[in-house]
């Protein structure tokens, strides 16, 4: 139990590094938070400093998801349980950062740099699978939040096809649910016809 709790705090620590509030801040000389959609994510990076900012920023905050797990990885005990929780604290500290007042991003790119070293090799080719729903789909309809509620509900799917391990199945359902409730207002404005395209 001390192990989880340990890794889950290292975990949201890490995932709590405010990747585009910083880039914006520091680089823009802007808060990233009082412009555009006003989060801190790289699409709304995209909006106020451009692509490379924006990829940049993707990037770094998939990395986040990937060091937690390679880091938790180093602790035997409570795999794959202890990954999962890692896993899925690493989002929430992107997603509910204590440095911003717990108002970060969407998580989108941290979840799939968490799935990505999660179940390896298995996790590699969902995260390539899900990453190709989501290319798809925002080149289809030039919905971004479209295409990211998608291809993360894809997830658990891709998991339970390839019969992973249950906690593995049960983190990608809960982060693809986190994803749908942080884009509450995408989906508002989808359903209404209102929502931004690219």
């Amino acid at each position: 139990m001390r192990s989880a709790i340990l890794w889950m705090t290292v975990s949201y620590f890490i995932g709590s590094i405010p990747t585009g509030y910083l880039v914006a801040r520091i680089v823009g000389g802007v808060d990233i938070r009082s412009v555009g959609s006003g989060n801190i994510g790289a699409t709304n990076v995209n909006r106020v400093m451009g692509k490379g900012w924006a990829i940049f920023v993707t990037v770094m905050d998939m990395l986040k998801g990937a060091l937690a797990l390679l880091v938790t990885g180093t602790s035997a005990s409570l795999a794959p349980w202890l990954l999962s929780l890692a896993g899925f604290s690493v989002v929430m500290g992107h997603d509910f950062p204590i440095w911003l007042k717990f108002r970060g991003g969407k998580g989108v790119a941290t979840t799939y740099g968490v799935v990505f070293f999660l179940w390896p090799y298995n996790s590699f080719a969902i995260a390539l699978l899900s990453g190709a729903i989501w290319y798809a789909v925002m080149r289809t309809t030039r919905y971004v939040s479209l295409a990211s509620m998608t291809s993360l509900l894809a997830l658990p799917v891709f998991f339970g096809m390839l019969d992973a391990p249950l906690p593995f199945i049960l983190v990608s359902l809960a982060l693809a649910c986190c994803v749908l409730y942080r884009h509450e207002a995408n989906i508002t404005r989808l359903v209404r016809g209102k929502e931004n395209r690219v």
